[in-house]
């Protein structure tokens, strides 16, 4: 079950949406973050996606300060028909001042932000853009009222959002209709499930998870942030340092149980849990997971094709509220601080 070359089945992202493979791909550390990349090895992941059904690609204009988005334009415009591209703006970042850190709502910046977005994928629309982060400073209206003009104008296909809270969701909604929210969603964070998922089921807007892997860590492939290099911006992540990394290692237990019994890896157990959570919550879920290598990739996309019983899913069932230490080192921004 850990390998191989069937294509992943399709579905559509949210009412009247794309149709996209039911696991998208999510290309931050192709380009910062995880350590040092490997270009190479990324363009054979990109290519070992496609060739798997995978069409949501996943990206920022904050990822690299726009070097993301230029890493993919080849592989963009040399598939262009083939694929899903997802982008998204609304984190600001000053390239002389690595700890800057904003969040950019207001229309004006929506409309640089987007052509910028453009020139650098080299495409003439964007399928799915959305809002990275929300600055509840900026009135919610005003943001989705000026997306709402880039589909008008061709610039973008569909609307997306990303951190935001079931009533946030409605609201945007009420403006134009929103094709799918990004959040994170794992083993190990289920903030989604206290009002997110209930509005995306009543909306028929779908749930595409970032970080279902929990970054790494359900994987098994680190048990402290100790042991990444010193550029891996996991080192600074509460869930992943000290004793919290003790205590959450510890979790892993019913994760590597279930993964002996279905003959597949941790990190597949991880996937097909949030894979399922479309039907666990009637709504579609598309998880994007990240890596750089093809045969990452492989594995990755055969866990759609795992499923969990009762038993197993009871037996993970109590992880995410026994963990330690939150997701980011500042949770302000996300929309687990305005529930």
């Amino acid at each position: 079950m850990s390998d191989s070359n069937e294509q992943i089945a399709r579905v559509t992202l949210g009412t009247g949406g794309p149709l996209v493979g039911v696991q998208g791909l999510g290309c931050m550390g192709m380009s910062e973050f995880y350590g040092p990349t490997d270009e190479a090895a990324a363009h054979a992941a990109l290519d070992a996606a496609l060739d798997l059904g995978v069409t949501l690609f996943d990206t920022a204009d904050v990822y690299g300060l726009g070097a993301n988005e230029e890493f993919l334009a080849p592989f963009v415009r040399a598939h262009r028909d083939e694929i899903t591209l997802a982008t998204k703006f609304g984190i600001v970042r000053k390239a002389d001042d690595p700890h800057y850190r904003a969040v950019g709502n207001d229309p004006a910046y929506i409309r640089r932000a987007v052509d910028a977005s453009l020139r650098r994928l080299g495409v003439d629309v964007i399928d799915l853009y959305y809002m990275h982060r929300r600055d509840p400073a900026v009135p919610l209206a005003e943001s989705v009222g000026a997306m709402a003009e880039l589909v008008r104008a061709g610039k973008v296909a569909y609307l997306g959002l990303s951190e935001v809270t079931g009533a946030e969701l409605r609201e945007a909604h009420s403006v134009h209709p929103i094709t799918a929210v990004q959040s994170e969603w794992s083993l190990f964070s289920r903030d989604v499930e206290t009002s997110l998922t209930g509005a995306a089921a009543e909306l028929g807007v779908a749930v595409v998870p970032y970080s279902p892997l929990g970054r790494g860590f359900l994987t098994g492939s680190f048990q402290n942030a100790s042991e990444l290099s010193a550029d891996d911006f996991r080192r600074h992540q509460p869930r992943f340092t000290g004793e919290n990394a003790k205590r959450n290692a510890d979790l892993l237990e019913p994760v590597r149980r279930v993964a002996e019994a279905h003959g597949a890896t941790p990190g597949q157990i991880a996937l097909a849990w949030v894979q399922q959570r479309a039907q666990a919550h009637g709504l579609t879920v598309v998880p994007i997971p990240g890596t750089r290598k093809a045969e990452r990739v492989r594995e990755n996309a055969a866990a759609t094709r795992i499923v969990l019983d009762e038993t197993e899913l009871g037996w993970l069932e109590p992880i995410a509220g026994q963990v330690a230490g939150d997701r980011y080192p500042d949770m302000s921004s996300t929309s687990a601080a305005r529930e």
